[in-house]
């Protein structure tokens, strides 16, 4: 067990401070954030050209550092070197806040098991306006972040979240809008959704409707900028064992049919097909291709 007494005089290492920055509008930037990283000894930035912009505005002179996906590794072992040494380190992300859906959550555990105390600002992210602004319930909800690329990966992670009640929380590029919609729709079924977009910038947007409208809106629109996208969870009230199968990849839901129920592998198919509100089609080319 840990205790973490942030403050503490007795502290012989240094901080490292997570630091929330605007996520489009530069007036959301908090008085303690500009004050913490103008008191730092370095700030660690996932792009320094985009962090300098945001510095300069604020008139704000501390030492930058690159800390990013592909350097992570070193650079988090000097990192927390130097705080063992008495520096005190901001992390930032390009936009709202570090270790959501990046690699300050890496930085963060190697700070916590050198012993280093880690605090965390409030400020901007996208996620929670994102709710807020929904109409969706708000007193249970999954951050799902980013879903996997890979189309085998992304199956079973909507499976896994599909008998979720609680309302489901996306990020999502606009080119590969367009499809994880489709799937989405496929999986969870044309459940309500909201698409927001350029959050708390001039042209902020908010796309109300069924998973089926948003797919067609998207077909028809030219997709600029991040999207958070917010889909109401699955009805309350459904049996325990309505999705069972939430476990098992598509070839072992196809399996379970033949072995268990005597199926042959058509029908099983099909009754797959239908647990999953899949195509047959779909359900044929993964089981055989597996």
């Amino acid at each position: 067990m840990l205790i973490q007494k942030s403050f503490s005089e007795s502290n012989e290492y240094g901080i490292l401070y997570i630091v929330p920055t605007p996520i489009g509008n530069l007036e959301d930037m908090t008085y303690r954030a500009v004050r913490t990283l103008k008191e730092v000894d370095r700030i660690a930035a996932e792009d320094t050209r985009n962090t300098k912009k945001l510095l300069n505005h604020f008139e704000i002179e501390t030492h930058l550092i690159s800390y990013h996906e592909h350097n992570k590794r070193t650079k988090g072992e000097q990192i927390v070197e130097q705080m063992k040494d008495g520096l005190n380190f901001a992390v930032v992300s390009d936009a709202g806040m570090p270790g959501i859906s990046d690699p300050g959550t890496d930085l963060v555990k190697e700070a916590i098991e050198a012993g280093i105390s880690v605090v965390t600002l409030p400020g901007a992210n996208a996620a929670l306006p994102a709710l807020a602004g929904s109409g969706l319930p708000t007193d249970q909800f999954y951050f799902c972040g980013f879903l996997p690329r890979k189309k085998k990966e992304r199956q079973t992670e909507l499976e896994k979240i599909q008998p979720f009640v609680s309302t489901l929380i996306f990020y999502e590029s606009p080119h590969r809008l367009k499809e994880m919609l489709t799937h989405l729709a496929a999986q969870l079924g044309n459940r309500n959704a909201v698409l927001v977009r350029e959050l708390t910038k001039r042209f902020e947007e908010y796309i109300r409707g069924s998973l089926d409208e948003l797919v067609e809106w998207a077909d028809q629109t030219e997709l600029r900028g991040e999207f958070c996208v917010v889909v109401e969870g699955a009805e309350e009230g459904l049996e325990e064992d309505a999705f069972w199968w939430t476990h098992l990849s598509i070839t072992e839901h196809v399996d379970y049919y033949i072995e268990k129920d005597g199926m042959k592998s058509k029908e099983a198919i099909k009754q797959t097909s239908l647990d999953r509100k899949l195509s047959k089609r779909d359900v044929y080319q993964t089981y055989h291709v597996d």
